[in-house]
């Protein structure tokens, strides 16, 4: 027999997203099944919603925490405001992959992340080139976008090497098999950050032109 002490846990509310640890009000057996379902309380005041969190009693004497019931609400990545009014598609897309992501559908979040990088660089040269280039980079090949109209070396290598992954998140067999979205992911993050580089690096240039 188990004590009926169950494990006091942090965890995230599913309505506020405050970790918090809250109050356990009351449980009951699940019947046949080797978990407790605990009728549960946030402690954030300015919420105190009620939910239920899920507890595992296999091999234990004080109850396992598992898992919230329903799941907690996705998290959203929060991108800089540079990137947010470059490209807010990229900000979209990537968040729906993301919580995609969360949700353990993992057979279309990749898909997700590589549509994302193809909104992030296509809104990059569209807003580094002259306007009457813009309906051709809409229309380009992604690859060939980097390889042509790229000249920065740093955003040219690793936007590269992340359409090679994101292109495994949508064919049949996958090239590079010891990556995975974490990788991509990864890669995508390198992406955003030699881009705002280069777009803070240009605004201090255009602040501060010459020597004083």
């Amino acid at each position: 027999m188990y004590s009926r002490e169950i494990e006091r846990k942090s965890v995230k509310c599913p309505f506020c997203g405050v970790i918090n640890i809250p109050e356990y009000l009351f449980l009951k057996n699940v019947e046949r099944s080797d978990f407790l379902n605990v009728f549960t309380q946030c402690t954030n005041p300015t919420c105190r919603n009620m939910f239920i969190t899920q507890f595992s009693t296999v091999g234990v004497r004080k109850p396992v925490f598992t898992k919230i019931l329903p799941t907690a609400l996705p998290e959203k990545r929060t991108f800089s405001n540079i990137i947010s009014e470059l490209s807010p598609n990229f900000c979209e897309i990537y968040n729906q992959a993301y919580i995609a992501e969360q949700t353990n559908l993992m057979q279309i979040c990749g898909t997700g992340y590589r549509k994302s990088l193809e909104f992030l660089i296509k809104d990059y040269l569209i807003s580094t080139l002259p306007e009457d280039q813009h309906e051709a980079i809409k229309n380009k090949f992604l690859n060939n976008c980097i390889r042509d109209n790229i000249s920065n070396i740093n955003i040219k290598t690793v936007a590269s090497r992340a359409v090679w992954l994101g292109n495994d998140e949508t064919h049949y067999t996958r090239k590079w098999e010891d990556k995975d979205i974490n990788d991509l992911k990864s890669i995508i993050e390198l992406t955003l950050h030699w881009i705002e580089s280069e777009i803070r690096t240009q605004k201090l240039l255009e602040d501060m032109p010459e020597f004083r």
